[in-house]
């Protein structure tokens, strides 16, 4: 059974950093991606970072070029996010998602397959 674990949330002042990690269980080498999804208040859910697995090829929304980093560690699998120079819109329940199929399509496209949660941990940026 596979679950994700999210951890590393808080409360910080615009410019700020965190680091988000999601420790996932019942894995395997088989998944084809990972990624970190975000909700703002009154928002719907949007993917923010995606990580080819076993390339580690990353992938980023528009809003987080530049300011995340999405990586895996391959030792444990914990996957991470780093944020820096959060802004105010930053503000949201970010998610640890995993697809484990279909193949074949973009880890980008963030429409597709990603159908693993985790709890979500609350990331909040003053200005």
């Amino acid at each position: 059974q596979v679950q994700l674990v999210e951890s590393g949330g808080g409360s910080v002042q615009a410019g700020g950093s965190l680091r988000l990690s999601c420790t996932p269980s019942g894995y395997t080498n088989s998944w084809p991606c990972m990624a970190w999804f975000r909700q703002a208040p009154g928002k719907g859910r949007e993917g923010v970072a995606s990580i080819v697995i076993g390339t580690g090829r990353p992938y980023y929304a528009d809003s987080a070029k530049g300011r995340f980093t999405v990586s895996q560690s391959q030792s444990d699998k914990t996957l991470y996010l780093q944020m820096n120079s959060l802004r105010p819109e930053d503000t949201g329940v970010y998610y640890c998602v995993a697809r484990t199929g279909p193949y074949g399509r973009p880890c980008h496209d963030w429409s597709v397959g990603y159908s693993h949660w985790g709890q979500g941990t609350q990331v909040t940026v003053s200005s």
